[in-house]
């Protein structure tokens, strides 16, 4: 069952770097993430990372006008078509050269793409059938320096391109007649954004000092003419017919010219500078970094590196707002198709904004772990996952929407480790600030501090199967403390190991508490019987993690060795070993002195996770690979690449020869300072950034693996985020017990003639799930209690794994619902013997059940407030009516001045 695995989503990490785009509809925002892109679903509140990756981070995105195609541009200029409805590849290509900016012309035909100093204009793919998806048009020179934006007029008729030169230059799409190049001056840093007037050739410029130049073309768009032919095109075009094998296209160039002549520019298109801004008229901002304006609205929002943005009204430059959304630099905006939402990209600290400007609200609002991830545990219903970062943040994630919904950021130091108690509202978190930390899931709050007589940096925890007993290990005392969950109060402080604590792991079924330590020992302690030392297990080397199988009857244990060993703790007898240091495969640093396999020695697995029928063992360390074991058969069952990113470290068995030097690698040559990724600290001396400010790549891999209660999925804590990877049963055709008479033709007569148990049996076997449904909606809502009566055991736990997966999908609740009563209370007897077995299958179905009971509350909830405020509201108008509509007496407002006085 854990073969057909797959990739199915990345949390953790919302935005790296490049350019946010929202879809064609304005309902979701697409944010490259490393090498992967993640598509945010606003009106849903979901999000989807896409699973396919290009070589190395993602810098650029175009979208194709009507939302089916994107191409992703990575660091080195290879970029990949994709189809955003299939979520495949289609094509490959590769530019040569690092990528600044990808568009698609408005009408879909074209797109441009800026690299070095030229722009490039391909033939838009998905139009027709073809061999080549990328045919290359037109080249256009004219730029000196390189080449950062490029923007379209809305008719696809011409389109503008910014350079780092101070210039912006205007191109023909078709040569013009009266326009072929035109280049605009006025700004005196890099042009960061150009953008036309919708329906005219006017231009607004803005450049890096927050300067904005306003451009009036004395021609309208339909005023451009299209220039004939000249005889010898015609003569060429006529070869090129008449070839019978003709070469590959190689474009046409158009060279442009700064100062072009009176005579060439004679009977041309001119601009003129009608109007300059400045932003930074206070003299508090710092550099422009980006910007986006919406053509319909006349809608500019630009982005500074102090993390402040402005929203102005164009042509007259009237501020809206200026806000501060972060104290980093803005790396990417961008604008809705309404212009309602505005999305902003930092990618210091990986933040994403989604802001409403006219409702001042947040849409969005997401943050990765600034620095890398070390710890990640489930809540007991699989709904919902937990992760540590060494930023000293805790993070809880729901695993259905992908979302971050609470952060916690009391602890003032890196977070070693977290977990949830068994009721699933409780999460302890251990830090290396010496605290260990209990959150409460329904306030939102730190309820409980666990503290140690003497400051000690803790670096794992535990908590037992009752959520009473807190148990954390210390790496500079070697102590284990206990603390109670009731009172906060230090229990025991349990000494005996030599060496630092490596691992926690309270036994799931009995009240025992195994610890392992760099002393080379696991030492078991009996909570029963005074914490005394029940056994102590030596092994070879220094003990890295410790692990218990779900039933409680097997403990893993991984050394610096590189082995994984099995013992029965009752007897403290080795019962199986694995030797995974091959199966780890190192990756070879771009700065070490020795290759991979002399690497790869002195390396081991550093997390391990058993699967939740404790059949199979995850394992994994500093590697781009998480391995998968067969317990029983001590066997390697499966290898999961969790990245195939070049940008990261570690990730190539071999170093490359062409960059390397007789002076060493070219890795320890730093190029470039802070200017571009990050606030340019002025020092003296120095023109551009900070000289002290490094470039690093990070190093790859897996910190921490856990499987879901549900048995459907496992997550790992890796260098480029939490990746999910669980079971897709959509691609895979898996029949049970098939024989040849079991067809869809064959359960539909068995349907029709209402033999509903038969043909649920029958649809079982099979295993489609389609017609599993369709069998079982097709069922009467009162013979649901006889069906279930006179189901074989065997397919009762497959029904109810079945309806665990319908209740996330489907819409008929209550009918569902009835089919997981009457089975349960039908079958619960005998489901009960076989509960270790089962209890996937039935966390599985609580979470789904869980899921729809607090979204079903929340309207109700909702609803009866509002009823509330309707009976409320009328009572008053009722009675107001009624004083309106009684009369009143003068007698009576006599007696009553009388009673007054």
């Amino acid at each position: 069952v854990l073969v057909p695995l797959q990739f199915s989503g990345l949390l953790g990490t919302v935005y790296r770097r490049g350019n946010l785009s929202f879809t064609r509809d304005g309902s979701a925002l697409i944010s490259p993430v490393g090498n992967r892109i993640s598509v945010f679903d606003l009106k849903n509140n979901k999000c989807e990372t896409y699973p396919l990756a290009t070589r190395l981070n993602i810098v650029c995105v175009g979208l194709s006008p009507d939302g089916s195609l994107a191409i992703l541009i990575d660091e080195e200029g290879a970029a990949l078509l994709v189809s955003l409805i299939g979520k495949c590849v289609i094509h490959h290509f590769y530019f040569h050269k690092p990528v600044h900016s990808v568009s698609f012309s408005p009408d879909g035909k074209k797109f441009v793409i800026t690299k070095d100093n030229v722009a490039l204009m391909y033939h838009a793919p998905g139009r027709k059938r073809e061999f080549n998806a990328f045919v290359l048009d037109k080249t256009y020179y004219g730029p000196y320096d390189e080449t950062t934006c490029i923007d379209w007029t809305s008719d696809s008729k011409c389109f503008a391109v910014g350079s780092k030169d101070m210039s912006t230059w205007v191109f023909g799409a078709e040569r013009w007649a009266n326009l072929i190049y035109y280049s605009l001056g006025g700004h005196k840093d890099i042009i960061v954004a150009c953008f036309f007037e919708e329906n005219s050739l006017d231009l607004y410029t803005i450049s890096q000092d927050a300067a904005l130049c306003v451009w009036q073309c004395d021609t309208e768009l339909d005023g451009l003419k299209p220039r004939p032919p000249k005889d010898s095109e015609r003569e060429k075009n006529a070869e090129k017919s008449n070839e019978e094998f003709p070469e590959e296209p190689k474009g046409e160039e158009i060279h442009g010219k700064a100062n072009p002549s009176e005579q060439e520019t004679r009977d041309k298109v001119k601009y003129s500078r009608v109007a300059k801004y400045f932003f930074n008229k206070e003299g508090d901002f710092n550099n422009l970094t980006s910007a986006a304006y919406h053509k319909k609205t006349h809608l500019l929002v630009t982005g500074f590196a102090s993390g402040i943005f402005h929203l102005h009204e164009l042509p007259d430059f009237n501020l809206i707002h200026s806000l501060s959304i972060s104290d980093q630099r803005i790396a990417s905006i961008s604008i809705n198709c309404t212009g309602d939402w505005i999305a902003f990209g930092c990618s210091g600290l990986g933040q994403l904004l989604v802001w409403e400007w006219q409702s001042e609200s947040y849409v969005l609002k997401q943050q990765g772990h600034f620095n890398s991830m070390v710890s990640l545990a489930y809540s007991p219903d699989g709904q919902y996952i937990v992760t540590g970062g060494e930023d000293g943040k805790v993070k809880v994630w729901n695993t259905s929407s992908s979302f971050c919904f609470v952060t916690f950021t009391e602890h003032t130091s890196g977070v070693t480790a977290v977990t949830f108690t068994s009721n699933g509202y409780v999460i302890l978190s251990a830090s290396l600030d010496g605290t260990v930390r209990a959150f409460d899931l329904h306030r939102y709050r730190n309820f409980r501090t666990f503290t140690s007589p003497r400051p000690s940096q803790f670096s794992c925890l535990a908590v037992d199967s009752s959520g009473e007993i807190v148990s954390a290990g210390s790496q500079d005392s070697f102590e284990i403390f206990i603390w109670s969950m009731q009172s906060g109060r230090l229990l025991d402080v349990l000494s005996g190991h030599e060496g630092p604590i490596s691992s926690l792991s309270f036994n799931p079924m009995k009240s025992v508490l195994a610890s392992a330590s760099w002393d080379k020992t696991v030492k078991l302690w009996d909570m029963l019987d005074s914490w005394r030392t029940k056994e102590t297990l030596l092994l070879n080397s220094d003990v890295l993690v410790v692990a218990f199988r779900p039933d409680g009857k097997e403990l893993a244990v991984a050394a610096l060795n590189g082995q994984i060993t099995f013992w029965d703790h009752e007897n403290a007898v080795q019962i199986g070993s694995i030797e995974g240091r091959h199966d780890l495969q190192m990756g070879r640093k771009e700065l070490d002195k020795i290759t991979a396999k002399q690497a790869a020695k002195g390396k081991s697995f550093t997390t391990l996770c058993y699967s939740a029928d404790g059949q199979s063992i995850l394992a994994g360390g500093l590697s781009k690979f998480v391995c998968i074991y067969n317990v029983k058969e001590q066997i390697l069952m499966k290898k999961f690449e969790i990245s195939c990113n070049f940008s990261l470290d570690a990730m190539e068995e071999y170093l490359d020869r062409r960059k390397m030097t007789e002076f060493g690698s070219m890795a320890l040559i730093d190029e470039g300072g802070g200017g571009e990724d990050g606030v340019a600290i002025p020092l003296p001396g120095v023109k551009t950034g900070d000289m002290s400010y490094r470039h690093f790549k990070p190093e790859i891999r897996v910190t921490c693996l856990r499987f879901s209660p549900t048995g459907r999925s496992w997550a790992a804590t890796t260098t480029e985020g939490l990746l999910i990877y669980s079971l897709d049963s959509g691609l895979i055709f898996d029949p049970f017990e098939l024989d040849i008479d079991i067809t869809p033709s064959n359960i539909h007569k068995t349907l029709n003639q209402k033999e509903y148990t038969m043909a649920i049996i029958m649809a079982f076997k099979l295993n489609e799930k389609k017609l599993i449904q369709e069998v079982i909606e097709a069922v009467p809502s009162n013979e649901v209690d006889v069906v279930c009566s006179s189901l074989p055991d065997l397919y009762v736990e497959k029904v109810l794994e079945f309806l665990a997966s319908a209740f996330e999908i489907s819409c008929h609740l209550e009918f569902y619902l009835i089919w997981a009563h009457k089975l349960l209370m039908l079958h619960g007897q005998k489901l009960k013997t076989r509960s270790g077995k089962l209890l996937p299958v039935i966390q599985f179905l609580q979470k789904s059940i869980q899921r729809h009971f607090e979204d079903v509350s929340k309207l109700c909830e909702w609803n009866i407030y509002n009823i509330k405020y309707a009976l409320a509201i009328s009572q008053q108008r009722g009675m107001k009516r009624l004083a309106e509509e009684t009369p009143v007496d003068e007698d009576d407002l006599d007696s009553d001045s009388d009673y007054l006085m």
